[in-house]
């Protein structure tokens, strides 16, 4: 592994003054360390969670979806596969690009310039091919993160605003982006309380023990910042 940066080890070390930070000071703080030797890009903020769940267990695997108050700070870019009116309802929302064999394709032929994919029921035939492709990324349609659906516009309205998906690793761990860094605090403290309200309420009911086990923040270059999970 290589040495950190001088730009990192001052974070590095500001971060390590404390242990544990309540969730209303931790982003306050991120925002003053990171501030030490700013980047010369906006740097995502990202919450990681890990959690006490089996996911061997298909009951167990965590999926869902969140809206951001304030969004991500990004309009994310989307592709939709659609056909006749829907087609025309997916242009109309202003999306990245709308299609079926065409659209599968130019994904098959490398093309990955996009960040959601969504499909319309009767159009997963076409989709669905992509697995190999769209699985390792996570970005596979699916109708628990509400990517699967006929109702094209308001989904498409809702991941501009700052929906955004969540789901657990095979060890347990969800990581999702909830801001830049530069959102103000309270932004950052309503996004991610957001989250973990909704990550709380995904637990899974055959679940045993602790179940939120540990919580970080961090920015993009930034150290992460241990959150009590006593004070959530």
């Amino acid at each position: 592994m290589g040495k950190p940066s001088k730009k990192m080890k001052a974070r590095i070390e500001k971060a390590a003054e404390q242990d544990v930070y309540k969730p209303e000071e931790a982003f306050a703080a991120l925002k003053s360390i990171c501030g030490l030797s700013p980047c010369k890009f906006d740097e995502t903020v990202e919450a990681v969670y890990r959690l006490g769940i089996d996911t061997k267990k298909a009951d167990q695997q965590i999926r869902n979806t969140v809206v951001m108050p304030h969004g991500l700070g990004k309009t994310p870019r989307i592709v939709v596969f659609a056909s006749g009116e829907k087609f025309r309802e997916a242009e109309e929302a202003g999306v990245e690009f709308v299609g079926g064999e065409d659209l599968a394709e130019k994904i098959q032929g490398g093309w990955l310039d996009f960040d959601v994919v969504i499909s319309t029921p009767d159009m997963m035939k076409i989709a669905g091919k992509l697995g190999k492709v769209l699985g390792p990324r996570g970005l596979m349609p699916n109708p628990k993160s509400g990517t699967v659906t006929f109702n094209l516009k308001e989904t498409i309205d809702e991941f501009k605003k700052g929906k955004v998906e969540y789901r657990s690793d095979k060890f347990g761990i969800v990581a999702v982006p909830i801001g830049k860094l530069s959102f103000e605090a309270e932004m950052l403290l309503e996004n991610f309380m957001a989250l973990h309200n909704a990550i709380v309420r995904s637990r899974p009911a055959s679940a045993k023990g602790m179940y939120i086990r540990s919580v970080y923040v961090s920015s993009t270059m930034g150290p992460g910042l241990k959150i009590d999970t006593g004070a959530l």
